[in-house]
């Protein structure tokens, strides 16, 4: 049996949700700017991230792999969905109940017991939250985007996009799941197009639900391999997360070099450039040179050496790093 704070109406539920998102704050450039700081991107992707954080409807980020953008959704998860929102521990609707607050997504903006003892009065059945962040990969399946009933505890567990209503929902890997794309995007049509999801219950009843989410889908598969031209419309938001180009590989090197408290060298550089990429074709990686200055120190560590650019170690790391799947 259900055990906590007593349920909230449904219709109570709607109602505060859609007044958050009536009132919901919008991030702003410096929020935006500050927030991206450690990661070296276009100035027109820069640009874009926070028109599609604001609009809080979808974005597709797509790309070759190890040009961070995971490392964008998370950004954004931490530092652009200002505010806070008011979470119920359970929804009832039609004699069910419905579990929603998860401590593992639901982080509150005070510890919720310290919270509790100083609300003078606040309803108890809500906690006042960080807006909440909801990230799958592969293992998302069908049915986490479903109501889950348990014989045991005779109440409903809340489904991942209904867990995130009011923050983000990042979908990464996307391409990847134990599902076909198809199946996972015809789940979506709706909720994409009208704000509103449906859920049932195992007696069959449907009822609906806002759906005030960010959905992030993020994968390095080519988009027109895995949607159709229909649901690309649905996607507000579009960024292509290319590769570097050099001056910005320079710049993530030298970035990287500082946070690992390793002094860069110009000519090892340059050396690496040479042998590395330009004699064989390779692309660049934002993920490169944290890779390549991890495995330098590691070869370091083990001989007993000083952790610094040298061609000897750049060398040894860039052969153990780079194969011929690289």
């Amino acid at each position: 049996r259900y055990v906590g704070p007593c349920p909230v109406s449904l219709e109570h539920y709607v109602t505060l949700i859609k007044q958050q998102a009536k009132n919901r704050p919008r991030v702003r450039e410096a929020d935006v700017r500050n927030s991206l700081r450690e990661l070296i991107l276009s100035q027109d992707v820069v640009d874009r991230v926070g028109p599609a954080v604001n609009s809080f409807k979808s974005m597709f980020l797509y790309g070759p792999p190890g040009n961070g953008k995971t490392s964008i959704a998370k950004a954004i998860a931490k530092g652009m969905l200002p505010g806070n929102i008011m979470i119920p521990h359970a929804i009832f609707e039609s004699g069910q109940i419905i579990r929603l607050y998860d401590p593992e997504t639901h982080k509150p903006v005070e510890p919720e017991e310290e919270q509790l003892a100083q609300a003078n009065g606040l309803d108890k059945r809500w906690v006042r939250c960080n807006p909440p962040v909801v990230i799958t990969g592969g293992e998302l399946t069908l049915d986490d985007l479903d109501l889950s009933w348990s014989d045991t505890n005779r109440y409903y567990e809340a489904p991942l996009q209904l867990k995130a209503n009011g923050g983000m929902f990042l979908i990464d890997d996307f391409g990847r799941q134990q599902m076909e794309p198809k199946e996972l995007l015809n789940r979506w049509i709706v909720p994409l197009e009208e704000r509103l999801d449906f859920l049932t219950f195992h007696t069959g009843k449907k009822f609906a639900i806002p759906f005030e989410t960010l959905i992030v889908f993020s994968t390095n598969l080519d988009p027109e391999s895995l949607v159709d031209e229909a649901f690309l419309r649905r996607i507000r938001h579009k960024l292509g997360i290319l590769n570097p180009s050099e001056e910005q590989y320079y710049q993530i090197f030298i970035g990287m070099c500082k946070q690992m408290g390793i002094k860069f060298d110009k000519e090892a550089f340059v050396y690496l450039m040479r042998e590395y990429y330009r004699s064989t074709g390779r692309h660049l990686k934002a993920c490169h040179p944290r890779d390549l200055l991890q495995q330098l120190s590691d070869f370091a560590v083990y001989r007993d050496v000083k952790t610094e650019m040298t061609t000897d170690l750049i060398d040894i790391a860039a052969r153990s790093y780079f194969s011929d799947l690289l």
